[in-house]
Formats: C-alpha cells, structure tokens, sequence
C-alpha cells in the first residue's frame, strides 16, 4: 500500500484515529482528520494530533478534507455509507478500514475471532494460551489496542490475536488471518447492517480471503456461522457443545474431545456458564489447528481467570456475591449471563438502548431474576417488559442501583449488572460502566461494614 507523499483522510477522532495517523505518518503519507463532533471528549485525541504536526477538522466534514485524497479511512464506528466518504468514493478515492490498512503492515501470523458475543473472552483467552506456550502474542483490534499501533511494535511479535467487530469486516479487501474464528451471530447493530442476512454476510467476510495453509474455526452450534467457512479456502475446524464430530474439538459430558481422543476436560476452566465453554472450545480449536504445544496449551488454560467486566467476581457482601458485567450491551449477552447463575439473580439493567425486544427473554428472566433494578434511558422498556415477572425499582444512579439490589438480596443471592444496553446514556464506555459499579460496590461494603 504506496501512500507515501500522498493525502490520505481519516474520519472519525479517536484512540484508533491517533494509532493509525502515526502508522500513517511513519509511511510517509500526508494524513487529513475530519470529526464530525467538537466536544471535550476528542479534545484530548486533537492535543495528540497537535503533537504530531497534523491537523484536525472538529465540528463536521468539509468538502476540503476529501479533496485529492487518495484513501479514505473511516473509524470503525463510522458507516462508509455516509455522504461525504460515498461521494469521495466516486470522486475515484479507495476506502478502506483500520484494520485492512493495519494488516498491510503487519509483520506478525494473525490469529482473528469475530462473534456477535464471546469475542473479548475468546480473544483474551487466546492471548494467555499463546503465552503460556512462550511465544510474543499482542491482543488488537476492536479493545483498547488497536491494530495499526499493534503492527508499529518492533520487533514485530510472532502472532497477533484480533478481535473483529462487523463494523470493521465492512471495509476489508485483502485482510486475511491465518486463523480465524466465528463463534456466533445473532441480533446486533441491525440499524448499521439492515438486516440479518447482511449482518451474517459481513461476519462471514472474516474468511473470504482465506486459502491453503489457512484455518477456519466454526461453531457448529450455530447455523448461521456453521457454513461460514469454505473448505475450498482453507482447513475448516468444527466446535461444538452439543454435537459428535469426527473432524472437530466437542465436549462430551465432562470430557473435551478431539474426534474419540480426549484431549481435555472441562474442569480445566473455572469459567462460569455454558457460553464459557463455546468460547473455550473456539480458543482450543485455534491452538490445535495451529499446532501449538498442547501441555503447555491446558496449563494456560487452568490459569485463566477470565475478562474484566464480562460475568467478573466483585465481592461477596453478607453472604451475596456481587458480579460485573457490563460488558452486556445487548440481549443476547444478558441471556448468557443470567444462564450462567442457578442462584436467584438481582438485575441491574438498563442504559442506551438498541431497539431491541427485551419481551424475547421472559423465560430466562422468568427462570433467573428474583428483582430488578432499571437505570437509564431503557429503564422505561425494561420495566414494560419485565415488571409483572419480579419486582422492579428505578435507580437514579449506579450507587443507588448498588443499594436498591442489595436491599433485594439475602444470603445466596447474586446481584448482577448485566445491561444489555450501550452505556452512553450516562458513561464514557462499557469500561467506564463497570468501574463505576465496582467503585458503588466497594462504598457499599465499606458502609456494611461499619
């Protein structure tokens, strides 16, 4: 990819925007910001870019900052469909994603894991088993990381593990992992995609430029990710939770297999719930296809502890344990994580919502949840959906959501903030969300304890 000496645009102001303007810079190109926002939020980012020597437009996209560009970047949370990058487009300018550009760059064999849900633990997951097998392993991509600061570490690492959101399949070309994974698809950002099926389309991207000496994990659980992979491409590697297979890694009772070999256990992970065992099947399908040293491979996998704010112990207060999971920002995630309890649950639920029917889980809440507790701009939809089934109070804030739920709570009992909402509405970011609650959390034992 020849940008040198040439302009190209990035749209969208961000931590990916900075990685990728110094990745650009460092390829000699001439890179032009345009944010369509001009608030406190970005103006740490810009003070970046100042440093750099490289300009920013806040406060909306001028004709200016598409003009002679010969590529054009949209962050992922930027839709290549909007006017000003779709009429570059025409004007003759490639556009083309982060994680595509990083990719070009990148010196290191990719190992990629896309999913509606599952993806931050699998990667993470991912990250600890490569190590423990003691090769140099860098996590990236849709996290804290990005990929292109991830191809500007040298030496370069052996591997990178990339976690792949559908926002940023949308603007691929070459991008090919040697590795790659989809765990599951169902529901999400239907308001980018349209519908289902395109939905499904674009994770299905995560393959398509596979070929020999390439590998693609599949959940044979799901049928929407089932018939993904084409065997033409690369080696297919089947998982399952419920299903015999002859070529694949599936759990049989306690025991994990490969075929009729038992290879390991699933004791070997303290993970809680079922979805925890898909995502370590996933992980373990990738290690063994990959050919990593499999001893080392299950001590990893014992050690793992599991990923902040997704399903993550917090405190046991008087006898009632306290989790976080505020990486639930949809349905499907909440599902999943009231399944993983047996104990009567306490929900903490609500935040920016994603026009999604809260009424499809009834059953699980029906089954789960002994009270709720709403906050946010959901609060409303929750309480329509779910207020005959268990008792339901609004909370004003995070610290008394916190009261209200243990106030609902005896000995045994889980007090569980599992959104399924963006968290927008009231905090910077899922991670904002979570260390907010801990923090309410930690004040509330402080006070119990006096």
């Amino acid at each position: 990819m020849d940008v040198r000496g040439r302009k190209v645009t990035v749209v969208g102001l961000g931590r990916t925007a900075v990685s990728l303007v110094r990745l650009l810079l460092r390829e000699g190109a001439r890179p032009f910001v345009t944010e369509v926002s001009d608030t406190p939020k970005v103006a740490a980012y810009r003070a970046e870019l100042d440093t750099l020597g490289v300009f920013c437009e806040c406060g909306g996209h001028t004709d200016a900052a598409f003009e002679d560009a010969v590529l054009v970047i949209p962050s992922p949370g930027v839709s290549p469909r909007v006017g000003p990058i779709a009429r570059a487009r025409e004007a003759g300018a490639e556009v083309l994603g982060e994680m595509e550009v990083a990719f070009a760059y990148c010196q290191s064999r990719v190992l990629a894991v896309t999913g509606t849900n599952g993806k931050t633990t699998t990667t993470e997951l991912l990250k600890t088993l490569i190590e423990s097998c003691g090769h140099r392993v860098v996590l990236a991509g849709n996290n804290a990381f990005p990929f292109s600061e991830a191809v500007q570490i040298s030496p370069a690492p052996e591997y990178v593990v990339v976690e792949v959101s559908s926002y940023q399949l949308e603007t691929i070309r070459e991008f090919r992992p040697w590795i790659a994974a989809a765990l599951n698809v169902t529901p999400d950002h239907l308001s980018r995609h349209g519908s289902m099926e395109t939905y499904s389309a674009v994770k299905a991207r995560i393959f398509e430029n596979q070929s020999d000496g390439d590998i693609s994990v599949v959940n044979y659980d799901d049928p929407a990710v089932r018939g993904m992979a084409d065997e033409r491409r690369g080696r297919v590697w089947p998982f399952s939770l419920a299903t015999r297979l002859d070529n694949g890694i599936w759990l049989d009772g306690s025991d994990i297999r490969l075929g009729g070999e038992r290879i390991a256990r699933a004791s070997d992970t303290i993970l809680p719930g079922r979805h925890n065992l898909q995502n370590v099947l996933a992980a373990l399908s990738m290690m063994r296809a990959g050919g990593f040293d499999w001893g080392k491979t299950l001590a990893g996998l014992r050690e793992f502890r599991g990923v902040e704010h997704r399903i993550e112990f917090v405190a046991r207060i008087g006898g009632v344990d306290f989790y976080n999971d505020s990486k639930s920002t949809n349905i499907d995630s909440l599902k999943v994580a009231l399944e993983s309890f047996s104990a009567p649950v306490i929900l903490i639920a609500g935040g920016e919502g994603k026009g999604a029917d809260y009424r499809v889980l009834r059953d699980s809440f029906g089954r789960r949840v002994k009270a709720l507790v709403t906050l946010g701009d959901d609060a409303p939809l929750l309480e329509a959906a779910f207020g005959d089934l268990a008792p339901t109070e609004r909370a004003e804030d995070m610290d008394d959501a916190v009261l209200r739920a243990a106030a609902a709570s005896v000995p045994g009992d889980v007090v569980l903030l599992s959104p399924a909402c963006a968290s927008f509405d009231m905090y910077e970011s899922f991670e904002h969300r979570g260390k907010v609650f801990k923090e309410s959390v930690i004040r509330y034992r402080e006070r119990a304890l006096q």
